[in-house]
């Protein structure tokens, strides 16, 4: 099954990512190694882009959850049985 974002085909995660968000995932995540003033840099550039663009953080998570819900073999997601709960034997007798 092939996932678009707009007319661009995501083929990765990443490009899953890059697509919704309009922007490098390394501009939010970083680089492993980048000094103290790329990362300043960075984050300056990030919040122009959240100033301009206030709802971007719901619109991602709306499209991302409908990404999710139409294609469930993204994320492998197995549900865990709950265990049975134990009930402690009630303890008769007065305390010391």
């Amino acid at each position: 099954m092939r996932t678009y974002i707009g007319h661009q085909q995501a083929v990765s995660a990443a490009d899953f990512a890059e697509l919704a968000l309009g922007t490098p995932v390394e501009l939010w995540l970083g680089v492993e190694g980048e000094t103290d003033e790329e990362r300043a840099a960075r984050e300056d550039a990030a919040r122009d882009i959240l100033a301009d663009n206030p709802d971007l953080p719901d619109d991602l998570i709306r499209i991302a959850a409908q990404v999710i819900e139409e294609n469930p073999d993204l994320v492998d997601v197995i549900p865990l049985a709950r265990p049975a709960r134990r009930r402690r034997a009630a303890r008769k007798g007065v305390a010391a």
